[in-house]
């Protein structure tokens, strides 16, 4: 059986947001709304990096990375 939980929020903005949701369960929706924002989040972060990082910087990281890759081991 699964467990659910109430969340109190705007009238507003539920109706905002039912309208949005449309079929789709609760669940899902908040779901999909989170994942969403976790990858335009990164994608962001990742952007704003490149900005700081000239050709250089973005060439000897991809170089480490790929020796970190060739010599990881885990211990036994």
């Amino acid at each position: 059986m699964r467990k659910y939980s109430t969340i109190s929020i705007p009238v507003e903005v539920k109706r905002v947001l039912e309208k949005d949701k449309g079929e789709e369960s609760w669940g899902e929706y908040l779901m999909k709304l989170y994942n969403d924002s976790r990858i335009y989040r990164k994608k962001k972060a990742f952007q704003e990096l490149v900005k700081l990082l000239d050709e250089e910087d973005l060439r000897n990281i991809e170089i480490e990375s790929k020796k970190f890759r060739e010599n990881f081991k885990l211990r036994t």
